[in-house]
């Protein structure tokens, strides 16, 4: 599981990458738990558990580009 002082320091893009995996894995944990092939069930729980921890530091992200404009750095720069 992504900690979430890892995430804080991840850009816009790796975020998205991740949000976009982390789904797919979800998708896939959802059919094997319907056909009992789930080899650890705490899975899906740290799997929504990062998903919703990465959809809120985006909305927190945007929330405050929205605020103080898009001159923000987070990356290195």
């Amino acid at each position: 599981m992504a900690k979430i002082a890892d995430l804080k320091v991840a850009t816009d893009d790796q975020l998205s990458t991740q949000l976009s995996e982390l789904k797919r894995e979800q998708f896939n944990l959802r059919f094997q738990a319907a056909t009992n092939q789930l080899e650890k069930p705490s899975r899906v729980k740290e799997v929504r558990r990062t998903i919703a921890q990465i959809k809120t530091l985006q909305t927190e992200r945007s929330r405050s580009d929205a605020k103080y404009g898009a001159t923000r750095c987070r990356s290195a720069c």
